[in-house]
């Protein structure tokens, strides 16, 4: 397997344990939440799935990229409904820390990804 496929099903990999924190995280909103916050994380994070498998699949690298872009902005909205859910203290500190690190840690993977995109 080559160095690309093998950082492609890394992200994928933590981008799923990223959704499984995030459903067990989403349980704790309270009710008033659920068509509001808890609905767009939701979609912002089913959103960002469906462009990292385009992503992973598309061979255009200018097509690629577009895909990375869009995840990034995906991404950088989810670390703003972490921080609205930490203010508002439907999560607690730790919660806040842990799922931020796993947005972090994706964000991290991600930028690496567009910049070996942009080399080649």
């Amino acid at each position: 397997m080559s160095t690309t496929n093998q950082t492609n099903l890394m992200i994928y990999q933590k981008y799923l344990e990223l959704v499984y924190y995030t459903y067990d995280i989403l349980k704790k909103y309270p009710k008033s939440e659920t068509f509001a916050l808890v609905k767009e994380i939701k979609s912002d994070l089913f959103n960002g799935l469906r462009l990292l498998m385009y992503a992973i699949k598309v061979y255009s690298k200018k097509d690629k990229l577009n895909y990375l872009n869009e995840f990034d902005i995906t991404l950088n909205l989810l670390k703003i409904h972490i921080r609205l859910s930490s203010k508002y203290k439907y999560i607690s500190l730790q919660n806040y820390n842990t799922w931020s690190n796993l947005v972090t840690n994706i964000c991290n993977m991600l930028g690496a990804w567009i910049s070996s995109c942009l080399k080649k």
